[in-house]
């Protein structure tokens, strides 16, 4: 049972694992490419995405252009026209089928350049070089700037006359290079390191005027545009006119439509620290006026006349208070008098009333024995001497006989 278990195929696979394999071998063994083929069964739907089949004399291919590269077409594609794309070959596996995913379409009879740019647009894009993450803002307050173009053309002039009108004060330093023909990239991309080497830039400018493709063709070559990537300091590729469209413009920080396009917004960033510079400026101003207007009263308050006469009213003053305090110290005291008298008064007539001696001078006599009151007759006894004292006066007297 053991010797047969071992010699068992393996279990069946799903159709899922086969055109799961066949996906990846597909894409591990047909690597990116460009295809000459003519258009056939063309269709755009709602979702954006180009869906059409490029044949030959001999076979047809299916191939699909999703709506992210598809809204980046610079042509429409025609049934039967014959046209160049790049892509891949994979698998659409739902479907089960195999198919080519476009990239890029271009019209074919092109020439050698253009599928050369395309492929080395397509590389360094995929290397990242274009990725928008990676771009750097201009500088704010800009004070040196970078030119790497031809010494002689119209570019230069532009770029100097509007800088000096719009932001006096910036340094323009120049990298001279040859823009055009044999060699031109080489020279371009030397220019750029030059300037990076140089120190202090704070923006650099690439490019040229217009010209023809093939005047502007230095300006997509990969040395220019991994010098551009490399740069320590932001570029601003500004390469012929509008409608050109060049491979360091994609790599640049920033693009700028023509070369006085370059200046205007590099002078846009130093009129900005210019209007900042004047705003500082006219606060400067206000605060130091504030402060000479403060230091002036601060002054007139410490003028020797000034103080003596603040000295006098403010011993004025005082006398003054002190006037009030000693009339308002004698009023207090006379109503103090006043209120004791009255009490004392009052405590007189009390006391009046209940003097015994006050009832002598209505006729009674005040009998005593020893100084002491004698309150009853049982307290006396016969022979004992009594004095008694009157309103006008006092005599003595002997008891003979007690009567009760």
């Amino acid at each position: 049972m053991g010797a047969s278990g071992a010699g068992t195929p393996p279990g069946p696979l799903s159709v899922s694992d086969i055109t799961a394999r066949i996906k990846g071998t597909l894409e591990e063994t047909l690597p990116y490419c460009w295809i000459l083929g003519e258009v056939s069964d063309l269709s755009r739907p709602g979702s954006g995405h180009c869906y059409l089949t490029l044949r030959d004399r001999n076979s047809q291919l299916s191939c699909v252009m999703f709506r992210f590269y598809a809204q980046q077409l610079q042509f429409i594609p025609q049934v039967g026209a014959q046209v160049l794309a790049y892509g891949n070959i994979s698998v659409y596996e739902r479907g089960g089928r195999y198919q080519f995913y476009a990239v890029r379409l271009r019209p074919a009879g092109v020439g050698d350049r253009a599928i050369a740019y395309e492929q080395l647009r397509a590389r360094l894009e995929d290397e990242g070089l274009f990725d928008v993450e990676r771009k750097r803002a201009l500088p704010r307050h800009p004070h040196r700037i970078g030119v790497v173009t031809s010494p002689t053309g119209a570019a230069i002039r532009d770029i100097i006359q509007i800088l000096s009108r719009r932001a006096p004060g910036l340094q323009i330093i120049l990298a001279p290079t040859r823009v055009q023909g044999d060699g031109a990239a080489e020279l371009i991309t030397a220019a750029i390191q030059r300037l990076n080497r140089f120190g202090g830039i704070d923006i650099l400018i690439v490019g040229r005027g217009g010209g023809s493709p093939e005047d502007l063709w230095p300006f997509s070559d990969e040395g220019v545009a991994r010098a551009i990537f490399a740069s320590n300091v932001p570029v601003v590729s500004a390469v012929g006119h509008e409608v050109d469209r060049t491979i360091a413009d994609d790599v640049a920080d920033v693009r700028a439509p023509t070369p006085s396009a370059a200046a205007e917004l590099v002078a846009q960033e130093a009129q900005i620290l210019h209007r900042r510079i004047a705003e500082l400026r006219q606060r400067l101003i206000r605060e130091i006026d504030r402060r000479l207007n403060q230091l002036n009263r601060e002054l007139a308050f410490l003028d020797p006349l000034r103080r003596l006469e603040r000295l006098r009213d403010r011993a004025d003053q005082q006398s003054q208070r002190l006037d009030e305090a000693r009339a308002a110290l004698a009023a207090a005291a006379d109503d103090a008098l006043m209120q004791h008298r009255h009490r004392l008064s009052l405590a007189a007539l009390r006391l009046s009333s209940v003097n015994p001696l006050a009832s002598l001078a209505r006729g009674y006599a005040y009998c005593e024995r020893d100084g002491r009151p004698v309150h009853a007759v049982a307290d006396l006894q016969e022979g004992e001497r009594l004095r008694l004292r009157f309103a006008d006066g006092a005599a003595s007297t002997l008891i003979e006989k007690i009567e009760s």
